[in-house]
């Protein structure tokens, strides 16, 4: 297979929004190679294939409509195949659309849409808000993402092989695998590839997705007993008041791309007394523009970050602070680290590459009486989730210092107030050269020089040292000061990789219960 994997599968398709409300009607759009195909919808759990579906549609006919050139950038424009009739009773979720193409090879039969109820009204239960801009910046069904040359991913497309679904698998399908005692690092990625051309899926398979990051926490949740509302990414653009009576906001995985819309109102939550909980690594790296909105839902979605400062048309108009590049870059001038305390210029990767490869994997406890860590008898010096790999692949950090004691402090002059940090791991930006041999960088898209010349205005010997050398951090802050919410926030993309760890499994419950009530 290529590493494009449009029409790929026998049948594929999308919805026509990405979340709704109970009652309303989920319109389908579908393309299938073949004459007939089944739908069926389910409510996501962890036996989600041996449960029974909620609706079902047998023998639909198939229509291979054509597929734009553009459909990437544009989207697919195929009519709606079907209806799906939501009902008022069924409860906030992730609902999975399998369709099944009669007569198909088995490995090409099938595919899959996703969408999200929202609760009618607050429930009690924290709000999960699925990183959906984020799945859709990876996303090159069509031809392109946003790391293959596009500046525009429309959210008319069907999602990529294994976003939504793929078979279980131990460790070969992350990004940081974890090594054996005695195995050496797989700094090159060399499993990973071969795990994902062996059973057709593209490049990004798990650089974000449901299956890679979500999923995983909203299991442990079930496993904990943790009831859940679910929201998606541009929900926080195109219904600003989602939040309102909400205690507690959760981000989970691989929560990068984020508009200033959808920013905006998760301020206003934070500065109205709400809490934020990040369990997610590059978290509100780049900024992006949401487009063609209407109704509750957005076509297409814009960011051409690295270019941004050179390409984006709205540099040196009135809008330059909406410009599609990092959040910290001067010419936005909102750096993530305010609002959730932390941000990937202090440390993008961990055992990924050439950053940190033979690292423990997970944090080192500095803070032991931090109410995080109550219940878990870890203390000063501790490592937290090192044999599940942890702190891996993407991250979040602080610009440190020690304080007159020997515990770390986020020493940025514009840190976020109250900030606590309470566990440290060595993370690392890439420079040309330092990425897996498996995965093509640009070498005008390399994180280390990259940031260095957008931050300090040069990619000097000394502007690449100040990025270089940076960290994953887990603290809590108050971004509004004392009449605000709190954030927690825990740097690492692959923390929902180690929620088997009972102390990783008691840190995220603390968070969740302490600051969701």
């Amino acid at each position: 297979m290529a590493d494009d994997v449009t029409h790929y599968d026998a049948v594929e398709a999308y919805c026509d929004r990405l979340s709704y409300l109970p009652g309303e009607g989920v319109q389908l759009h579908a393309w299938c190679a073949v004459d007939t195909y089944d739908v069926s919808v389910r409510r996501w759990s962890s036996d989600v294939s041996h449960t029974e579906p909620l609706w079902s549609a047998t023998d639909l006919p198939g229509h291979a409509h054509p597929t734009p050139d553009n459909a990437d950038s544009h989207g697919c424009g195929w009519p709606a195949a079907v209806t799906i009739p939501t009902s008022s009773e069924w409860p906030s979720g992730m609902y999975l659309v399998t369709l099944h193409a009669h007569g198909a090879a088995h490995d090409r039969a099938y595919g899959y849409a996703m969408f999200v109820l929202r609760a009618k009204r607050p429930t009690g239960n924290p709000l999960l808000v699925l990183a959906t801009n984020t799945y859709n910046a990876y996303n090159n069904w069509g031809g392109r993402s946003l790391y293959t040359g596009g500046h525009q991913v429309s959210f008319d497309r069907p999602w990529g092989r294994g976003m939504l679904v793929r078979p279980h698998v131990d460790n070969l399908d992350r990004k940081s695998p974890v090594a054996a005692p005695g195995e050496t690092a797989d700094t090159d990625g060399v499993a990973y590839q071969a795990y994902r051309w062996e059973h057709g899926y593209p490049g990004y398979m798990s650089s974000a997705g449901w299956w890679t990051y979500e999923r995983r926490f909203v299991e442990w949740a079930e496993r904990n007993e943790i009831a859940l509302d679910y929201a998606v990414s541009s929900d926080l653009e195109l219904t600003p008041d989602v939040l309102n009576g909400y205690r507690l906001v959760i981000g989970a995985g691989h929560d990068e791309y984020w508009s200033a819309a959808q920013r905006d109102t998760l301020d206003a939550h934070i500065a109205a007394g709400g809490n934020y909980a990040s369990f997610s690594g590059n978290t509100m790296f780049w900024q992006v523009r949401l487009s063609d909105s209407e109704a509750g839902r957005c076509r297409n979605m814009t960011a051409y970050k690295y270019s941004a400062h050179r390409a984006d048309p709205v540099v040196g108009s009135a809008d330059q602070h909406s410009m599609s590049g990092m959040w910290c870059d001067p010419l936005v001038g909102r750096p993530e680290w305010r609002s959730i305390g932390a941000g990937s210029a202090f440390g993008l990767y961990a055992r990924f590459g050439q950053a940190t490869p033979r690292a423990a994997g997970g944090f080192t406890v500095y803070r032991d009486d931090h109410w995080m860590l109550e219940g878990t008898s870890l203390r000063y010096g501790d490592q937290l989730g090192g044999s599940h790999g942890a702190v891996g692949y993407e991250t979040v950090g602080v610009r440190l210092g020690l304080d007159e004691y020997g515990l770390p402090y986020a020493a940025m002059p514009d840190a976020a107030p109250h900030t606590v940090i309470v566990a440290v791991a060595p993370a690392s930006n890439l420079g040309e050269g330092d990425y897996p041999k498996s995965v093509a960088a640009s070498s005008d898209q390399c994180d280390l020089e990259f940031v260095a010349e957008r931050l300090y205005g040069d990619t000097s010997t000394d502007s690449q040292r100040r990025v270089k050398y940076g960290n994953a951090v887990m603290l809590t802050c108050k971004p509004s000061g004392d009449a605000g919410g709190t954030v927690a926030t825990i740097g690492t993309t692959d923390w929902v990789y180690a929620l088997d760890d009972d102390q990783v499994s008691r840190v995220t419950a603390n968070v969740v219960r302490h600051l969701g009530g």
